[in-house]
């Protein structure tokens, strides 16, 4: 792996796996550089919807309606959270109603997929 990828997911539902776990599935999209990157970090555990031919992630936690997927040079992969922990630090800070008001916000924007973090590809091959 020569640098970090970014990828973009979007939601494709949820499921309760044999334990009981709640699993948030995603359709990941990126450069041929980024999912070539993402399927080497994935090795054994890339998978590729036999119906829809999308290349999916799996994660215990929501991570949005949309969202970017990062890996690594060392080949980790993870949801970009940066944006979230943006706002956190800005409602910690201010507090009160303001920190109320941004935590509002927050929220109502995170559920609806307008506030996490969207990797902007220069080109998406994949």
């Amino acid at each position: 792996m020569v640098k970090t990828q970014k990828l973009n997911i979007t939601s494709r539902g949820n499921y309760r796996n044999k334990k009981g776990t709640r699993v948030f599935r995603y359709a990941v999209k990126g450069t041929t550089d980024a999912m070539k990157a993402y399927a080497e970090a994935q090795g054994e555990y890339h998978i590729v919807d036999a119906v829809s031919g999308e290349t999916l992630y799996f994660t215990p936690r929501f991570a949005g309606k949309n969202a970017t997927l990062i890996v690594t040079e060392e080949g980790k992969v993870y949801v970009d959270m940066s944006e979230l922990e943006e706002q956190a630090s800005l409602i910690e800070q201010f507090g009160g109603n303001l920190g109320q008001a941004i935590a509002a916000e927050t929220a109502k924007s995170f559920v609806h997929g307008k506030s996490a973090t969207v990797a902007t590809p220069t080109k998406v091959d994949a």
